[in-house]
């Protein structure tokens, strides 16, 4: 009961850290108003005359429509979708035999056989055709489409060691059930809202991951449904941690006294 009690707390610790993230992610995006393009220009402008060229920085969010960059756009690696960015993910559905205390079980498992983010940059082009470069630094863009949704069975299965230790046994005699293939993308012309730092260290101007402390958020939503969003699971979040960290505590304290 104690364990249980240990993994309840450490649960409401995670669901700390987690409410403390959405609500720095809302009090940003409230505290940034949404520049233009031309507006950050003209700031980029004013820093270069004043002898900082390169060295802007700013935290701003833009809105505007995802457009490929120079080299032209990417091909999603499952659908072969063209796209300006994409995510794929690739999991293993399969069932293992376990035996515990003379027991024998079958547990469906799934894990990740591969994965992958796209890397190259791409832009934002606003309402007036002015574009700005996006560095996804391995973000996961929020609310974006989802191209790849499908389960594929296989009839092959496989075996192999066997581990024994006291009355608990392992072994790796597992068939595999299938393969479950996803993939996102964001395909030219998507809306998208941004919220990161703004700099011209290689020239145009490039919003991305702040370079120290701050929040880097794309998604295909507006900034009220992130805002509504983020709002809902902060109150969510504010009730369950103290519920689950004090019925964690008890639970681990009234184990270790009885």
């Amino acid at each position: 009961m104690w364990l249980v009690g240990l993994v309840v707390v450490a649960l409401a610790v995670a669901g700390f850290f987690w409410m403390r993230r959405t609500r720095g992610e809302l009090h940003a995006m409230i505290g940034t108003e949404t520049s233009t393009i031309d507006e950050l220009e003209e700031l980029r402008r004013i820093s270069d005359d004043l002898g900082a060229r390169g060295g802007f920085r700013r935290t701003a969010e833009v809105v505007g429509a995802a457009h490929p960059r120079p080299e032209g756009l990417l091909t999603a690696a499952l659908s072969e979708a063209p796209c300006v960015w994409y995510r794929y993910q690739v999991e293993r559905i399969y069932e293992q035999v376990e035996q515990r205390d003379g027991r024998t079980r079958r547990v469906r498992k799934t894990e990740t056989v591969s994965e992958h983010t796209s890397e190259e940059g791409y832009a934002l082009i606003d309402e007036q055709g002015r574009t700005i470069g996006i560095a996804p630094a391995g973000t996961k863009p929020e609310g974006v489409e989802q191209s790849v949704e499908r389960f594929e069975p296989h009839n092959g299965g496989g075996g192999g060691f066997r581990f024994q230790l006291g009355g608990f046994s392992f072994g790796d005699r597992s068939s595999t059930i299938g393969m479950r293939y996803k993939e996102w993308l964001i395909r030219p012309g998507t809306r998208l809202y941004a919220l990161g730092e703004v700099h011209d260290a290689i020239g145009p101007l490039v919003l991305g991951k702040p370079q120290e402390k701050g929040h880097f958020i794309i998604a295909a939503k507006t900034e009220r449904q992130l805002r509504e969003e983020r709002t809902k699971r902060h109150r969510l979040l504010a009730i369950g941690v103290p519920v689950a960290f004090v019925a964690g505590a008890a639970l681990t304290i009234f184990d270790l006294v009885r």
